[in-house]
């Protein structure tokens, strides 16, 4: 059996990663952690430039691809610190693009079994902006998704 968690940051999809490791672990599954890259800019503070470095921290979700892979491999490296602290292994990956599509089409390529997903992620503000992504996941998916709470 193979799991997926999809893992941004947040509290809630550290949840599932644990949820996922102690299913697991009583198993005998194989754990994927997955981070979504998204290789564009988004600024959620309308049509003008930031006028201060404040500001634009504010506003500003993701300044570069670059950066969102910093982000992105030290969540991975939590990951697999949680998973050593459970004992069991987590194997992890970057993935780009829209983080629904690609999260359903990796559990596809894969051959996933389940799919653990948090039920919010980094922020609410963010999550009423780009939809729920968990709600996404749930209905896209082929394989049975649990959303940790």
């Amino acid at each position: 059996m193979k799991y997926l968690a999809a893992v941004d940051g947040s509290e809630s999809s550290m949840d599932a990663l644990r949820y996922a490791l102690e299913q697991a672990a009583a198993t005998g599954a194989a754990v994927h952690a997955v981070s979504v890259v998204v290789p564009e800019q988004f600024f959620t503070g309308g049509d003008d430039p930031p006028t201060s470095y404040t500001e634009a921290a504010d506003e500003l979700v993701a300044e570069d691809v670059e950066d969102a892979e910093t982000e992105a491999q030290a969540i991975l490296d939590e990951a697999e610190q949680i998973g050593e602290d459970v004992g069991v292994g987590v194997e992890v990956g970057m993935l780009y693009g829209e983080p629904v599509d690609e999260l359903v089409e990796f559990a596809e390529r894969e051959s996933v079994d389940a799919i653990f997903v948090g039920h919010r992620g980094l922020s609410a503000e963010y999550e009423g902006l780009v939809g729920s992504t968990a709600k996404d996941v749930v209905g896209a998916a082929s394989v049975p998704v649990t959303v940790v709470k």
